[in-house]
């Protein structure tokens, strides 16, 4: 990993194996490469092809819509929003002021439930049996 922590996404015009908006943590960056953490596997990407940032967004990436797009309704028209967190993809209204993400906001809850479910109940004092 690099020394301070990094993150990488495509550039917009780019068509590589990689999800357009969606952010990517670096394990290492050279001269003219950098090494991608991707679904727990690693991929060489050159350099020139990324947006690099120290901190990972917390905003959505809004994103063109790629011309050999397969898996896009037409609906969406030609840009659509990709998720900071989960990197699910959206569709963009006409004014969007801010956006969440039900797929994220479903993981999150899950996750919440999960760790309140191990939190352990207080065990009651015994009752005194003075009669």
């Amino acid at each position: 990993m690099p020394d301070v922590p990094q993150w990488a996404r495509l550039r917009t015009s780019v068509n590589y194996h990689l999800r357009r908006g969606a952010w990517y943590p670096v394990v290492r960056l050279t001269q003219g490469e950098a090494l991608i953490d991707v679904n727990q596997r690693s991929l060489t990407v050159p350099a020139e092809l990324l947006h690099i940032v120290p901190i990972r967004p917390q905003v959505w990436s809004v994103v063109p819509r790629p011309l050999d797009a397969v898996d896009l309704p037409l609906s969406w028209g030609d840009r659509y929003a990709v998720c900071p967190n989960c990197s699910a993809r959206a569709p963009l209204g006409e004014r969007v002021p801010s956006m969440s993400c039900t797929r994220w906001r479903r993981v999150r809850d899950r996750l919440v439930a999960r760790s309140l479910s191990r939190v352990a109940e207080p065990r009651l004092a015994p009752r005194s049996s003075s009669r």
